[in-house]
Parts: C-alpha cells; sequence; structure tokens
C-alpha cells in the first residue's frame, strides 16, 4: 500500500493535468497495484460471506478522473482509493463492504451498509427496524468497533413513523452505514487485508439484513 499512499499524496499535491501526463508510467504501475489491492479485498470479503463471490475488479472499484460537471472544484484527479464490494459489483444498489484510503485528508476508513438507499428502499428499512428492531440493533452490536454513521441523518423524525416505537431513533437514518475509522499505520500493515476483512466480517448481519429489506422493496415495487 505504501507505493499507493504515496502516488496519491503527490496527486494531492499536484492535481492537475500536466503533472498526470508527466507520471502517466507512474500511475499504470500503481493502478495495477490497485487492482491488485482489490482483487484480495474482494476475495477476502467472499470468504465471509459468499453472497459477493464472483464480482471482478471492475465492478468494485472507480475511476481516477473526477466529474467536475457540477462542483466548483475543477480538480481532474480523485486523490482517493476505494473498493466497493456489494452482490453483483457497485452499480446493483445492494449493501456492501467499503474501504477507503485517502493519505492527503489522513482518512482511512472500513465502512459497512447502503448509501443513498431509494426512498422505497429506506421505508423497507425502517418497516425492518419497526418489526423486528431488537434483532436489527442486535447487528449492530455484533459489529465490535463499528458505528453507526450519524451525519446525515434527519434532525428531526420522519412524517408518518411514531418516535414512541422502541428502536425510533433509527428512523431518522438516510443512509444506512457502519464505520471504522483506521489508521495509516493499519493501512500499511502487511496483514491490513485480512485484518481489515476479519474485523468486517462482524458487520455481516447488518448487510445482511439491509439486503434483505432492499430486495423485499424492490420485489413490492417501491
Amino acid at each position: 500500500m505504501k507505493d499507493i499512499i504515496s502516488f496519491l499524496e503527490d496527486l494531492a499535491a499536484n492535481n492537475d493535468r500536466a503533472w498526470f501526463e508527466a507520471n502517466r508510467d507512474r500511475y499504470k504501475a500503481v493502478k495495477s497495484r490497485m487492482d491488485a489491492v482489490a482483487k484480495d479485498f474482494i476475495e477476502a470479503v467472499a470468504a465471509f460471506d459468499p453472497s459477493v463471490e464472483g464480482v471482478q475488479v471492475k465492478d468494485a472499484t472507480y475511476r481516477i478522473y473526477r466529474d467536475t460537471r457540477f462542483t466548483k472544484d475543477k480538480s481532474p484527479y480523485k486523490t482517493w482509493f476505494g473498493v466497493y464490494v456489494c452482490p453483483r459489483g457497485k452499480r446493483s444498489g445492494l449493501s456492501g463492504y467499503y474501504m477507503h484510503v485517502e493519505p492527503d485528508q489522513n482518512h482511512y476508513m472500513l465502512c459497512t451498509g447502503a448509501y443513498c438507499p431509494t426512498a422505497g428502499e429506506i421505508k423497507s428499512v425502517r418497516e425492518e427496524i419497526m418489526t423486528e428492531g431488537d434483532a436489527f440493533v442486535e447487528t449492530i452490536r455484533q459489529a465490535e468497533g463499528f458505528d453507526i454513521d450519524w451525519s446525515t441523518a434527519y434532525k428531526r423524525m420522519p412524517q408518518g413513523w411514531s418516535a414512541e416505537d422502541p428502536h425510533s431513533e433509527y428512523y431518522r437514518l438516510r443512509n444506512f452505514l457502519l464505520v471504522k475509522l483506521i489508521d495509516r499505520d493499519f493501512v500499511l500493515s502487511d496483514d491490513f487485508i485480512s485484518r481489515a476483512a476479519d474485523q468486517m466480517s462482524r458487520t455481516r448481519p447488518f448487510n445482511d439484513t439491509l439486503n434483505r429489506a432492499i430486495e423485499y422493496a424492490r420485489e413490492m415495487g417501491w
């Protein structure tokens, strides 16, 4: 991971097309290394969650080129490396397992869950919480070392949902994510992938619950 982190740090300090073109050969070498790390991560996740078996590197990784059409920040390149492993690949919209490396922001993260679910999928997860709330909370408890991300939660109870329900605080979530912040030393360790997978395996019950709710919403046409 050291070569990946070094390249991303240099790219963050020189985020322009001239520098990138001058370092394109270096990028190609780093990209090969990124793909190898992604492949190892996919295989490590599949070892504890067979639902992601068959996912290819291209279905779990992201282009380095930023879409700058609708943002004031016109920096052309992403300065982070991420891998998202979920059933049928990242375009499926299903809940999955994500690793994030962004050295210039000192932001290193493991995350499991569903980001930007549809309104119907949110409804389905809320119904799961309403009817099986104790079991839902238990999946969070089992994910030792991970915390629910409340950063995008509604401040007020969504209309149509009762604050009197036993686990109603979770109705406020718009994204259903378990997050564990890690550090640079963790990422640079020789057993980074196996350690990450071991810790993320604790989040599988949470992930399974979300995907069951998401698939139900789709079956119902919500």
